[in-house]
């Protein structure tokens, strides 16, 4: 069985923003969610370390708390499409899972569907946005609303 491509033969990434229009901010956030996932993934490698201190690591940036507190930090640094996309995301979002509030869920979807929408559409403004939030990650703790599980260090490891 083939699977499909979601890209037809001669069509390459960055997409034209027109083009991404068509998808809707629930897809624009499931692509984020990944993208933003593996780019963490891929910070918390050096130094290496067990699966498990990798594992610690990555939850405590990718869970809602910490996307929420990024998403308020970030949220003037947002161009007026992005905020746009933010608040599209952010309306679209369901319930969500029962332990988190509303309001957090539905920031951390805006930011997962700008993080989709720029990995589509504009490659270079998406590695500053990403700049900024390791930049958010390195300098600053998580916000007491994102420590609601056991603690762990959420300071990135420095790069080799």
């Amino acid at each position: 069985m083939t699977l499909p491509l979601p890209l037809s033969p001669g069509c390459s990434l960055p997409l034209l923003p027109v083009e991404v229009s068509r998808l809707s901010p629930s897809a624009l956030a499931y692509l984020g969610d990944a993208v933003y996932e593996l780019f963490i993934r891929t910070q918390c490698l050096f130094p290496p370390s067990r699966a498990a201190n990798y594992h610690q690591q990555v939850v405590a940036y990718v869970k809602a708390e910490t996307q929420a507190y990024l998403a308020q930090v970030l949220h003037d640094t947002l161009t007026d499409t992005e905020q746009q996309i933010f608040r599209k995301g952010r309306n679209a979002a369901g319930r969500g899972p029962k332990r988190i509030d509303l309001n957090i869920y539905q920031q951390a979807t805006g930011l997962e569907t700008v993080v989709g929408y720029l990995y589509l559409t504009d490659p270079e403004r998406l590695k500053d946005l990403l700049s900024q939030i390791i930049s958010q990650l390195s300098c600053q703790p998580v916000p007491p609303a994102a420590q609601q599980q056991k603690a762990v260090d959420v300071s990135l490891p420095s790069q080799p």
